[in-house]
């Protein structure tokens, strides 16, 4: 069964500041430490790689005490509404109408709904009684590709069946206002708010690139490197500094034995649609992908416009090939790392 991704949308909420906008209220909420500290802190923010950022809430409101509760209302409130306004976008994109489908996947680590995202869209949508629902919660950056794995598997299953993948993001909802730690501060420069809608499909005559393959590459001992710890003021980021190197050490192991068990080299794969974890993170997989002649100029480009908005960033980078309407027979890599740590990535042919 040949399962394709006919369409992807995006959806950015309301509020935007550039980083040099931003930088103001940086230093108001450090004036009380170390002077040295505020200016490695300045700095890095200006050379993030973020020119700007969107959220859904507006900076002043990041930076007013407000309890993990209230953040939590704001986060449920808003990322309904940008979920529902990137479903949509996918839909018109495929000419479909919400009842078109089968199978719906919502993907999410920076807030908590229960009942999930989906049930509020099949409800706002009035999508099909009988659909089925799958909510992601804890697959963070890698949950992009997570949900559109889950979907193959059902869809590779069930023949003229539609599915959507919808991951919506807000980081902004997670800052710690008394947490000056580097972690927290490296999160505020390099993550944004956003969300994504991705619409796949097992009917033969519906067009987009078929998923050749995917897999998942788990580390050994790494549950430590990433994710967020629940804490009275909300969800605390952990973020270990060891993620770059450790990604750059398994690389070898993560994408060349996928390519081979597909007959595969680097030589053939004609679009990486990487996720941009930020600035180190990016510069790592380009020195890995740039010896062997790629370049990943998009995900460069989706992180300096927007910042890394967790699950729905790859489906930005995603959005930007499929917007070029690559050629038939073209081949796509898309990679992603999350806690776990793993590696999940896909294989697409146009």
């Amino acid at each position: 069964m040949c399962v394709k991704i006919t369409s992807v949308a995006k959806q950015l909420p309301k509020y935007t500041r550039k980083t040099s906008e931003i930088i103001p209220f940086i230093k108001h909420w450090m004036q009380d430490q170390d002077t040295r500290y505020q200016r490695k802190v300045i700095k890095l923010f200006e050379n993030a790689g973020v020119d700007k950022r969107y959220s859904i809430m507006d900076a002043e409101e990041v930076f007013m005490n407000t309890t993990f509760e209230e953040k939590n209302n704001i986060y449920t409130r808003e990322v309904t509404k940008i979920a529902e306004q990137a479903l949509l976008k996918s839909l018109a994109k495929a000419q479909l109408q919400p009842t078109d489908i089968d199978y719906i996947i919502t993907v999410s680590c920076t807030g908590i709904m229960i009942p999930s995202l989906d049930a509020y869209l099949i409800n706002s949508l009035q999508m099909k009684q009988d659909i089925v629902r799958l909510p992601v919660t804890e697959m963070g950056c890698a949950a992009g590709v997570s949900g559109i794995i889950y979907a193959k598997n059902f869809l590779k299953e069930n023949p003229n069946k539609r599915a959507v993948v919808i991951a919506v993001e807000s980081p902004t909802a997670t800052f710690q206002l008394d947490d000056f730690s580097m972690t927290n501060i490296v999160s505020a420069a390099i993550f944004g708010d956003g969300a994504a809608s991705v619409i796949l499909s097992s009917y033969e005559n519906e067009k987009g690139p078929k998923i050749i393959d995917e897999s998942m590459y788990h580390f050994y001992d790494a549950t430590y490197m990433m994710g967020f710890k629940l804490v009275n003021t909300g969800l605390q980021m952990i973020l270990d500094k060891e993620v770059p190197q450790k990604i750059s050490d398994h690389f070898p192991k993560i994408v060349f034995p996928f390519l081979e068990r597909n007959n595969l080299k680097i030589d053939d794969v004609d679009h990486l649609v990487f996720h941009p974890g930020g600035k180190k993170i990016v510069q790592t997989v380009e020195d890995l992908f740039g010896v062997l002649g790629k370049n990943i100029d998009d995900t460069k480009e989706v992180l300096r416009l927007y910042g890394n908005m967790s699950s729905a960033t790859v489906l930005y980078v995603l959005e930007r090939f499929m917007d070029r309407n690559p050629a038939e027979g073209e081949i796509g890599l898309m990679l992603s790392f999350g806690p776990g740590f793993s590696a999940q990535q896909i294989l697409l042919e146009w």
